[in-house]
């Protein structure tokens, strides 16, 4: 009896991943009252409803006491969150690359400004090489949201993304998580459209991170859009706001 292709693939993934879960996460009430925490901005409660923070966090385990690295955070959106949901008892990295801060010297204004705020006392920001990510201390957690493809285009160096997967690797602890948020590319796409669309393949994601000894640990659909044609550049008003993500959760053995 032949043997279907969907069964021979579904063996290959088993074989090069390991099992993985795709199952959402409860939300713990801590990360529900990160969210709901009436000091939050109003342009960051409005983007809520698209990022579904409380879930998302769910999904990458986050705790109270746990240490974060953070990278490229913006203005803070993911790191009020993040500072919130590990309490007074953790801590969280914001890392910008020194690239960035080069290109723009006010580039860590904002996130500057946050870790000022005595509310959020539990956040240090880092302004270090791309490719040679590190933390004060072992972090529990490697949060990274919307730019890991960032990383291959040519304002970035580009990154050697085997050396920074592997510095991810050294920060973080033995059973560490390392969380990965992007736009997704067309299926085979690799990285060839994360200069022009700021669209990566999630396999090809899969194949760098578990390179430099990662685990796949789980998909979420959480942030999926089967109405996005893979075709437009993030920023274009037809999709902004709206594309199609993929997350996924690694883990160090």
């Amino acid at each position: 009896m032949r043997v279907s292709l969907n069964l021979l693939v579904a063996a290959l993934i088993l074989a090069l991943f390991g099992p993985v879960s795709s199952q959402a996460a409860a939300v713990p009430d801590d990360l529900s009252a990160a969210v709901a925490d009436a000091a939050r901005p109003d342009a960051d409660r409005n983007r809520d409803a698209d990022r579904k923070p409380a879930e998302s966090m769910a999904f990458a385990g986050v705790k109270p006491g746990d240490r974060v690295l953070e990278l490229l955070p913006g203005r803070g959106y993911f790191t009020r969150l993040l500072s919130k949901a590990v309490g007074p008892s953790g801590h969280v990295y914001a890392v910008t690359p020194e690239v960035s801060v080069k290109a723009n010297p006010k580039a860590v204004d904002a996130i500057n400004a946050l870790a000022a705020d005595p509310a959020y006392a539990n956040v240090t920001v880092l302004v270090q090489p791309a490719a040679a990510l590190r933390a004060p201390e072992p972090v529990d957690v490697m949060w990274t949201s919307l730019n890991y493809h960032d990383l291959h285009d040519s304002f970035m160096g580009p990154v050697d993304m085997a050396a920074f997967n592997r510095s991810v690797y050294n920060a973080l602890k033995p059973g560490g998580t390392y969380l990965i948020i992007d736009h997704e590319a067309a299926l085979g796409s690799g990285v060839q459209m994360t200069e022009t669309l700021h669209r990566i393949d999630p396999a090809a994601v899969k194949t760098e991170v578990l390179a430099a000894g990662f685990v796949l640990a789980g998909e979420s659909d959480l942030l999926r859009n089967p109405d996005d044609p893979h075709t437009s550049r993030i920023f274009d008003a037809s999709i902004r706001g709206k594309t199609d993500q993929f997350m996924l959760k690694f883990r160090k053995p």
